[in-house]
């Protein structure tokens, strides 16, 4: 993947691929993103990672989290298509409107709740077959940071949930690097 980015700032992660850093997916489709290399890996609490669960929980994980100081944070979240859907599988299309997933996936980008009006900007992006929706959010009550910005889709048997967020000090800071790792997000 190239984004213009030199590659000796960067990191790109894969979800179920060797590189830097290893991660493993299991229910979920492969997915990779590219953040810098002084974002830390966090740990991900038991009870959000789903493992209790695992591999017939109809509730939404958190996959993995990275996490930088000075710039901000990431979660990649995973939600069961069971609680969106009736089918076994669907294009996040056939879901609903990025209104409707966001109605439903919002309190996992926010660690709380999400209200319509602190939705500042959905977008609807098209790479290859694979459709995303894209949100900015300016959330004051978050738990997660005054700033977010999500992109979802669907694969498989499974929506995920790409997040990145930011206080108001690091949104200043960051935003132009923050919106490009956002960009940087594929199934």
């Amino acid at each position: 993947m190239d984004r213009g980015w030199p590659r000796d700032t960067m990191s790109e992660l894969y979800s179920n691929n060797c590189s830097r850093f290893h991660i493993f997916a299991g229910n979920v489709q492969p997915y990779n993103f590219i953040i810098p290399p002084s974002w830390k890996q966090t740990r991900v609490a038991n009870i959000l990672s789903g493992n209790y669960c695992q591999p017939k929980c109809a509730e939404p994980w958190v996959e993995v989290k990275f996490e930088n100081e000075k710039q901000g944070k990431i979660q990649v979240v995973a939600s069961p298509l069971v609680r969106l859907t009736n089918k076994l599988t669907a294009t996040i299309e056939e879901i609903g409107t990025p209104e409707k997933l966001i109605a439903s996936l919002g309190p996992f980008v926010t660690g709380n709740t999400l209200d319509s009006d602190e939705i500042v900007e959905t977008t609807v992006e098209k790479q290859g077959d694979q459709t995303y929706y894209k949100y900015e959010l300016e959330t004051p009550f978050a738990l997660t940071g005054t700033h977010n910005l999500a992109k979802a889709t669907a694969k498989g048997n499974t929506v995920i949930l790409f997040v990145v967020s930011a206080s108001d000090k690091q949104w200043q800071a960051s935003q132009k690097t923050l919106k490009a790792i956002l960009d940087s997000f594929e199934v």
